[in-house]
């Protein structure tokens, strides 16, 4: 089998969850690792055994490079993502496909007229809590999905921002908060409850890091969705320690709860435990999910046999505009409809 040629754009945090998966996958070969500090790009390059660079546009005249992951700041994500699609480049990028409504609409308008793939990074909907809770959604179980909420309390201390210039900020980060770390878990409500968002109300408020950040720490919003659905979010960054992401899901007979990635079962007064994940952290914070190994090489799977990959363009898209719905809430002070 020939293995497939992968280049990574970025080594920073998230560089490694990539790379070490692409070490470890037979149909795959990491061959070139991009950054703009030439001595991080050797550094990371001489670890996996490829080739460094601090030009990714070297990428675009590399036939022997078939798969780029785009992991850099998110103010560079569309750019990229345009210029690797029109060169015929399968592209898997972290979240967010893009920092900006606009951004996000341009890049799928280079997805739809190029050959190649898109894959957005919600690695999250691989974990074996969130397929579970789909599965037991779309089977109608337990009746109608009523309601939902999810809560993620984080820390994020001072140099997490002043240790990387492009993350607090509007221009290069798009956001605090939302778009960077519950992004995540939005997406998760938005894939649960299905259908279309009719109303989003919510504010964001900086409320420990505003002598740091010019962006959001803290976030709640209401978001009606199609069908009668509604969900409640909040999220902050200014707790003291990362604890797990909460989700709570009430249907006409029964109440599924997320706790430490675990799915119980409420019924009747009875809690039975459903699902404990049997994956474990290999290196990663383990609040981020274990998953990214799942995604990646299912997004080669579908490369390889030239199937659509199901998170593309359109629904990595989706997270990106409930953020931004509620960045405009929080802005007018009334509800919204967002415009994707």
């Amino acid at each position: 089998m020939d293995k497939i040629g992968a280049a990574v754009i970025g080594c920073g945090t998230i560089f490694a969850q990539h790379a070490r998966v692409l070490h470890e996958m037979e149909d795959a070969e990491l061959r070139l690792v991009v950054d703009r500090d030439a001595a991080k790009a050797r550094q990371e390059a001489e670890v996996y055994g490829c080739e460094a660079g601090t030009d990714y546009r070297a990428i675009l005249r590399r036939p022997d490079i078939q798969v780029v992951h785009v992991c850099t700041p998110h103010h560079l994500h569309a750019p990229m993502i345009e210029e690797l699609l029109a060169a015929g480049k399968h592209v898997l990028t972290e979240k967010p496909v893009a920092h900006t409504p606009e951004a996000a609409k341009s890049v799928r308008a280079a997805a739809a007229k190029s050959s190649a793939q898109l894959g957005v990074v919600f690695q999250n909907r691989y974990n074996e809590s969130s397929r579970l809770i789909h599965e037991q959604i779309r089977s109608g179980r337990w009746g109608r999905l009523l309601c939902l909420k999810g809560m993620v309390t984080w820390s994020r201390p001072p140099a997490y921002y002043t240790d990387n210039a492009w993350r607090g900020r509007w221009e290069t980060e798009g956001g605090g908060l939302l778009i960077n770390q519950t992004i995540h878990t939005l997406d998760l409500l938005q894939w649960f409850a299905g259908g279309e968002v009719e109303r989003i109300a919510g504010s964001v408020t900086t409320d420990v890091l505003g002598d740091v950040i010019e962006v959001e720490d803290t976030a709640h919003a209401c978001i009606d969705f199609s069908g009668g659905v509604r969900a409640l979010f909040y999220g902050t960054n200014a707790y003291l320690t990362n604890s797990p992401v909460e989700l709570e899901l009430i249907f006409e007979r029964a109440t599924l709860l997320q706790r430490r990635d675990c799915v119980f079962l409420l019924q009747g007064g009875e809690e039975t435990e459903l699902c404990r994940p049997s994956q474990t952290a290999t290196g990663a914070k383990s609040y981020w999910g274990v998953s990214n190994g799942l995604l990646i090489r299912d997004f080669y799977r579908h490369v390889r046999e030239g199937r659509p990959f199901w998170i593309d363009a359109e629904e990595g898209s989706r997270a990106l505009s409930l953020v931004h719905g509620i960045y405009e809430a929080s802005r007018s002070k009334a509800s919204v409809v967002p415009t994707g």
